[in-house]
């Protein structure tokens, strides 16, 4: 059987290449390998082809504060940091799968005495004992399966950092998108602010007219309702608002206590520039290199429980001596030396080995069909924010228009309640135009915000900032020692 690398090295190649045929087991397929997707060389939703995206997504939103907030959530946020020491552990796995395959050498002293009672002469006789010894044991790894166990070890931990890449690009683009949600929040509650300052200007205005005898008791009652209704709007614009603070004050590793600032503004953005295409994305994603490498993983593990229904090959050796003097312990001399080449092979354990060969080998196509599922789902990602992007823009266009034209209209229904040409409610339905016009509009720009952050996401682009100083491990692997970023 081939290595398993070689039987899934070929995921790597771009979602145009097939798997090769799984060797055989016993003559029948271990494993029937399905292709890979296809994939157009453009992507649909843009048509946008070129080289890699570039690495400094986050500087296009122009925001200091924003690249600020990302490095403190990279550095401090607990999950990332609990992640990175699951890397270690992995790590630390792989050496010890490395270090079970060389020669294991122990060695044994002892010490005792025996105590004999002599009828003959009526007295007891002590015999000190002194015992030292070496043992070894070794198993050669005649077929590769314990290399292939080393193998699989390292492809573990390659999908473990992986996976702390795809985490800290998760984290980066969470926090993006909970400072814009802060942002908006905060618009949303000053355009709330307005309203209600709207809506005392109208009731202002329609008192000064009652007064004149130009407006009636309704008109009053409704200007009251509506300030009244404006007001209660504001405790639930805050109330959103706090809530965002304390989400992104949880992501950056802080204790929820509403303190962060913000400027309740949002980034006017352009069109998504040409960045990279469908089979450019396989190797930029890092969840797709996890996936990749448990394929890998998952195969090796398949060959590793075929090889294990081979005879196995194992050294074993010791050097000995016990004497009663210990002195004579010691001396080398006196050492008996024992060495033993065993080879054992199984004959019958109940199907065991066939069934942990079956097992082995259905878990790698499992990871196989996992790793087109996680492609499938990159591509759709990309493809999903590129055509909302187009959308977003359409939405804040039309949005925009609208809003100048509901100002237009407000303060021409402004001028004519005050002259009496129309009444409260035309007033009233002039401001909640306006008012709401402006609140599409900063809804709009949020979204769009919060996609530009989906598509890097989904494109799998690197971080433009320094790499957070990781928790330094010592190299005996102390936890004491351990330095905290």
């Amino acid at each position: 059987m081939k290595h398993a690398s070689i039987m899934f090295g070929a995921l790597a190649l771009g979602a145009c290449a097939s798997l090769p045929s799984a060797p055989t087991l016993g003559g029948e397929p271990a494993v029937v390998f399905p292709v890979a997707p296809d994939a157009p060389e453009a992507w649909q939703a843009y048509g946008v082809s070129g080289e890699a995206p570039q690495t400094d997504w986050l500087t296009q939103f122009n925001d200091d504060k924003l690249i600020a907030l990302v490095n403190e959530a990279l550095a401090a946020n607990p999950s990332i940091r609990s992640q990175f020491y699951a890397v270690e552990a992995t790590r630390a796995q792989a050496r010890s799968t490395y270090g079970r395959t060389l020669p294991n050498v122990s060695a044994s002293a002892s010490a005792g005495g025996t105590s004999t009672y002599v009828e003959s002469v009526d007295d007891r006789f002590d015999d000190p004992s002194y015992g030292v010894g070496v043992d070894l044991s070794w198993e050669l790894d005649l077929w590769g399966r314990l290399r292939a166990g080393i193998n699989a070890a390292e492809a573990d931990l390659v999908a473990g950092e992986a996976d702390l890449a795809s985490a800290r690009l998760a984290l980066a683009a969470q926090t993006a998108s909970a400072w814009f949600d802060l942002n908006e929040a905060l618009a949303q509650e000053r355009v709330a602010v307005e309203t209600f300052e709207a809506r005392t200007r109208a009731l202002e205005l329609t008192e000064r007219r009652l007064s004149r005898g130009l407006s009636s008791a309704l008109d009053v009652r409704t200007a009251r309702t509506t300030q009244a209704s404006a007001e209660a709007s504001i405790a639930g614009r805050r109330q959103a608002s706090g809530n965002a603070v304390r989400r992104l004050e949880i992501l950056l590793g802080r204790y929820p206590s509403t303190e962060l600032e913000a400027f309740a503004e949002l980034p006017e953005l352009g069109e998504i520039p040409p960045a990279g295409n469908p089979t450019l994305l396989l190797t930029r994603r890092p969840d797709i290199a996890a996936a990749e490498a448990r394929v890998t993983a998952a195969g090796l593990r398949a060959e590793q429980a075929r090889l294990a229904m081979l005879p196995s090959l194992r050294l074993t050796g010791s050097v000995s001596n016990t004497e009663t003097d210990l002195s004579d312990a010691l001396d080398p001399s006196r050492v008996a030396a024992r060495l033993i080449a065993s080879l054992t092979a199984p004959i019958f354990n109940g199907g065991a080995l066939d069934a942990d060969r079956d097992a082995a080998v259905a878990r790698a196509q499992s990871a196989v069909e996992s790793y087109a599922a996680t492609t499938l789902t990159a591509w759709r990602e990309v493809e999903d924010a590129l055509a909302a992007d187009t959308l977003l823009a359409q939405q804040e266009e039309a949005q925009l228009r609208a809003l100048e034209e509901a100002r237009l209209a407000e303060e021409l229904a402004t001028r004519q309640y005050t002259n009496g040409l129309v009444s409260i409610f035309n007033l009233i339905d002039s401001q909640t135009r306006r008012l709401n016009a402006e609140s599409n509009v900063i809804a709009a720009r949020s979204a769009r915000a919060s996609n530009r952050v989906s598509f890097h996401l989904a494109l799998g682009g690197g971080l433009p900032v320094a790499e957070p100083v990781a928790p330094n491990v010592a190299s005996n692997n102390s936890p004491e020692e351990a330095v905290l970023p």
